[in-house]
This record gives structure tokens, sequence and C-alpha cells, in this order.
């Protein structure tokens, strides 16, 4: 099976020297040249950590027509704010039988994408899924180096329409085992742990990483139990937000252990004891995925949800203004809410309709 990894990042670099070093024929797309320039000239990427290999991608380039050309499967590893531009340059250059995977969606992904395929008027036979979370717990230390601290042991991935979820036990199963197909979008897009996670722990640690750099590790520094007390906050707004559309959530900690097999009293044990987490810093300015991804594409649809099914969401919305007034961005206007996903005006059935079977 001939694939393409579009991004070149920490998890881009990842997947795409994994998939490689497991004998799959690899591309390797990054819209800009300099984190790719290295693997350009020699194909190789050095993997570290859980993998230590080095393995050889058939091809890197910055273009795109020529990355997604013949293959079957499209990882599209990127920022989720970064969904929509990676959606406009694909829809000239899909073609019939491909299956693009964001990796992962964050809440809604799918809906974006598909929304953009369809404003651009593409007819082609394409399957779009979103995966709950990425696979991989990884950093780059160099281009073409990249250490992977930890394999999750499975991530749940979705297709719009499920209907389409066959193809993808056709075919993305059989190149990852780690991924288990997930009934709909609903439970990917609500079982987004990366908005429990990443922006509160960020925001509440501000000074530190603009005074250090972010010279510290993130999840077992990072979050003190305090801290800890939030993210459980905002993690019971979540699942409060996805029973009322009638999904049954992983809260964090259950999730902890579905994905790496640790357990906790609490949030705040459980990832302290997540080894997994050991080592990763924390990034080195607010300009950073964890605020410029996480709040507009999982904390403000998120909160949109709620709204929808009258449940409040103040610690989510706190979060979100905090990091509006830090960034000078107003992430509820500008992330993915309703009107961006075309849900305004929607009854709640309606929109459990539209994140299991697409636009009819």
């Amino acid at each position: 099976m001939k694939i393409c990894v579009i991004g070149a990042g920490n998890g881009g670099q990842a997947l795409a020297g994994y998939l490689a070093l497991k004998g799959f024929d690899v591309s390797l797309f990054n819209r800009s040249e300099r984190r790719i320039l290295p693997i350009m000239k020699t194909r190789k990427i050095k993997l570290e950590g859980e993998v230590n290999a080095t393995a050889q991608v058939s091809f890197a380039t910055t273009n795109l027509a020529e990355a997604v050309k013949g293959r079957k499967l499209l990882m599209v590893v990127v920022p989720a704010n970064a969904h929509r531009e990676i959606a406009e340059k694909l829809a000239p250059l899909l073609e019939d039988g491909q299956i693009v995977v964001l990796n992962p969606g964050r809440t809604a992904g799918a809906l974006e994408f598909v929304n953009v395929l369809k404003e651009k008027g593409v007819k082609k036979d394409v399957v779009v899924a979103e995966a709950q979370t990425f696979v991989f717990a990884s950093r780059m230390s160099n281009p073409g180096v990249v250490r992977i601290f930890r394999i999750k042991n499975a991530v749940p991935v979705a297709a719009l329409p499920a209907s389409r979820n066959k193809d993808l036990e056709e075919t993305l199963l059989k190149v990852m085992p780690e991924f288990e197909i997930a009934p709909s979008t609903l439970h990917t897009s609500f079982n987004n742990i990366g908005a429990v996670f990443h922006p509160a722990t960020i925001i509440l640690n501000a000074g530190w990483v603009e005074t250090t750099f972010g010279k510290f590790e993130f999840y077992f520094e990072g979050i003190s139990p305090s801290v800890a007390k939030v993210l459980e906050t905002i993690d019971e707004e979540r699942c409060t937000v996805a029973r009322r559309f009638g999904i049954e959530p992983m809260t964090a900690v259950q999730w902890l252990s579905y994905a790496y097999d640790v357990k906790g009293r609490d949030l705040y044990e459980a990832i302290h004891n997540n080894e997994g987490y050991r080592g990763i810093q924390a990034p080195t300015s607010l300009e950073n995925r964890y605020i410029l991804e996480d709040v507009p594409t999982s904390l403000v649809p998120i909160s949109a949800f709620g709204r929808l099914v009258n449940v409040e969401t103040p610690t989510i919305d706190s979060i979100v203004r905090l990091a509006s007034i830090m960034m000078g961005i107003d992430f509820f206007k500008e992330g993915r809410n309703f009107e961006r996903l075309h849900l305004d005006g929607k009854s709640v059935d309606e929109v459990k309709r539209v994140m299991e079977e697409g636009w009819q």
C-alpha cells in the first residue's frame, strides 16, 4: 500500500519513519522546506526511544500534488487549526478510493474537512476519518531525528459518515493495528483528551513557560495537584456534554488506563504514574499548538456543543477567554464554532445525525 504522510513535525516524521520501517511505500510532505530539507536529501529518518532504527521513506517533498498522487492512504499529521488549509489544497488533487485520516481530528475535525471538500465541489469517492488522539507521544530533536516516548496501546478512529468505517477496517487496520474503529465521529470528537490535558496546563504555567523557555517537564512538573483539579473539572464538563449527546465517554483517568496501562486514584496520580510522559518538555513559548490548536479546535467546539444541549462549561470557557487575552485572538469567534461548522440553527438530533451520517 502506498501511503502519504502530510506534515513533517514531531508526529509526521515519527509516523513516516514508523510506517517505512514496516515496509510501506511512504511519501512525506511538508508545507515548508525548513523541517524537511535533510530528509529530501537523504530520505532517512532516525527514530529513537521506543523504536530505535533508521527508516528510509520513498521520498520527501514540498509539492503536495507529487506527494499524494497514487497514494491510497493520506495520513494528515498537522495541527488541527491547519486542517482547513490542507483540505483546500487537497481538494483538486484527491483521487477516487483515497482515504484521508486526521491524526488527530480534535473535535469535529472530520466535519470541518468534509465541509471544505463540499464547498470546493469535490465529487471524488474519498473517505475522511478522524483519530481521537495521535498514536505516539513523540518529539523531534533535529530534522530527521525524532524520539518516540511511547506508542499508545489503542487509538479510536471513525469515518464520516460512519457507514464508511468498513473502508477503514480494510485499509487502516492492516497498516496500523493500534487503531480501533469507533462507532462515529461523535465518539472520537467527544473523547478528545487533548482538550483536557493541553490548554489549561500551559495557561496555568504561562509564567514558567515564558521565564524558562519551557525548561521543565510539561506533565510531571507542569501538572501539580492544583492544576490537576482544574483539568478534572474540564474533564467533567466535557463528559457531561458527551452524555447529553448519548455518548458514554472515557474519563481522562480511564483513557490513561486504556492508552498507557496506567492507573491512579485521581487524575494527578494517574498522570504521574505514566512513564510515557517522562522527559517530555514544555513548549518553549505560548505560541504553541497547545493553545493555537487545542483552544480553537477542541475547547471552542466542546463549548458550542454544550450550549446546544444546555450544559454550562464555565471552566472550559474561562480557559478560552484567558487564552484569547494572552494571544490577542478571539478564539470563540475564530475557532470551530457552530457557524464555521455549518451547524447553526440545527437541533440536537440534526447535529447528531450530521456527526454520524455526514451531510445527506
